[in-house]
């Protein structure tokens, strides 16, 4: 699975349950020869810095991932051309793809899992920004 082929097992496993809120998975992974799985935490929660980070130092890829989750086709169209098949169909299945699912169920439901908790980390960004009930800047 390209993108993902140079990483041990367990930092993947850790990588899943970072995204999915564990912050102690998260604070391994920053420690780690593999930081930029931890990074890509923060820059799914919208953190400027870590999108900026993985751009800059060659990841790429983890960054068109989050932007396609966010309904960004130019990062769609740069994943496909640039053969991120999987990270595709993560982007597409954590924006709602419901066939995209069905493609990650039966080629890898490791990834499906991670794709759907990027889809639940993106749902409830959204919520938030549109609860009418939290404080405003404005």
């Amino acid at each position: 699975m390209k993108g993902l082929e140079k990483y041990p097992e367990k930092f993947l496993l850790a990588w899943s349950e970072a995204i999915g809120g564990k912050k102690a998975f998260r604070d391994l992974l920053m420690k780690s020869p593999y930081k930029e799985l931890g990074i890509f935490v923060y820059a799914l929660n919208n953190k400027d810095e870590a999108r900026k980070w993985l751009i800059e130092n060659g990841f790429p890829h983890f960054m068109a991932l989050i932007n396609g989750a966010e309904g960004n086709t130019k990062a769609l169209d740069w994943l496909m051309k640039h053969d991120f098949i999987e990270f595709y169909y993560m982007a597409i299945a954590a924006d709602g793809d419901d066939k995209a699912k069905k493609w990650l169920f039966r080629e890898n439901k490791f990834l499906l899992q991670v794709a759907l908790k990027i889809e639940f980390i993106k749902d409830e960004i959204e919520r938030q920004n549109n609860d009418i009930h939290r404080i405003s800047p404005d």
